[in-house]
């Protein structure tokens, strides 16, 4: 990985076969490895999501018999993964978002904290 690329942060979650497809699992992967890039992604890939917090998305991956939602923040030193779910409701359940929001915060006061002790 290019020194210019950020990492991935894994606060929940995984992708591995089963149970996303192989497809969807090489699918997820080149679309993280764009975000590590630097790269923006938009719809109907990501959408933002803004009633986590700022920089927060949603990566949408078809898959062949359920559709999978990660839900990522974009931050200065790392792409960090909140959440990988199934969907299966046409609004993102609101537990779901809770939990992200609390991961979040933990992970900005982390940050904060390791950047004080430098």
């Amino acid at each position: 990985m290019p020194a210019s690329d950020k990492p991935l942060l894994w606060l929940h979650g995984e992708v591995k076969s089963p149970p996303f497809s192989h497809a969807a699992r090489i699918e997820t992967g080149v679309f993280l490895r764009r975000l590590q890039r630097g790269e923006l992604l938009g719809l109907p890939h990501s959408r933002p999501m803004p009633d986590i917090g700022r920089g927060c998305h949603e990566l949408r991956i078809a898959d062949q018999t359920r559709t999978w939602r990660i839900m990522y923040a974009i931050r200065s030193d790392a792409i960090v993964i909140l959440e990988v779910f199934a969907k299966t409701a046409r609004a993102t359940p609101t537990d779901v978002l809770r939990t992200c929001r609390k991961r979040l915060a933990r992970y900005g006061s982390a940050a904060r904290e390791k950047e004080s002790k430098r």
